[in-house]
C-alpha cells in the first residue's frame, strides 16, 4: 500500500468536499512532504498531533487546508513515482511544473525537496509527484 498517495488522496478529497482540515497518520516522510506543501503556499498549516486509541497513543498529522475565495489552493496533482514504477531524473532532466505555477517533490539523496531546490542544488532523484 503506498501511503504518500494515501496522504495525497486524502487532501484531494476532503478539498473537494470543503473540509478545513485533514488528518493522516504520521512519518517523517509524509511530515517533510506536508512541510514542503505548507511553505509553497499549498497549505495553510501542518501539525503533529496524538490520538489515543485503545488506550495507545498513535502520532497523527493535522494538516490544514488553504482556500483563497472558496476555491482550494491545490488545482490539481498527478502521481508520478508509483510502487509498480519508480522514476529517476537527473538534476538537468528537471523542469519546471506548469511554467512556474506548480511544484514537483524530488527524493534526493540529501532529502525530499522541490524540483526547483534539487535542480539548484545539482541533485537528481526519484520524481515522487507534481501538484499544481
Amino acid at each position: 500500500m503506498d501511503t504518500i498517495a494515501n496522504m495525497l488522496t486524502s487532501i484531494r478529497n476532503a478539498q473537494a468536499v470543503r473540509n478545513p482540515l485533514v488528518v493522516v497518520p504520521f512519518s517523517k516522510v509524509k511530515l517533510r512532504i506536508a512541510q514542503i506543501l505548507e511553505q509553497s503556499g499549498y497549505l495553510s498549516s501542518v501539525e503533529r498531533i496524538t490520538k489515543i486509541v485503545r488506550k495507545t497513543e498513535h502520532p497523527y498529522l493535522q494538516l490544514a487546508l488553504k482556500y483563497n475565495n472558496g476555491v482550494g489552493a491545490i488545482s490539481g496533482m498527478r502521481q508520478i513515482s508509483k510502487l509498480s514504477r519508480h522514476l529517476y531524473a537527473r538534476a538537468s532532466a528537471l523542469k519546471t511544473i506548469r511554467s512556474g505555477f506548480g511544484i514537483g517533490v524530488v527524493s534526493t539523496s540529501k532529502g525530499i525537496m522541490t524540483n526547483n531546490e534539487a535542480r539548484k542544488a545539482g541533485i537528481g532523484g526519484e520524481l515522487m509527484f507534481e501538484i499544481w
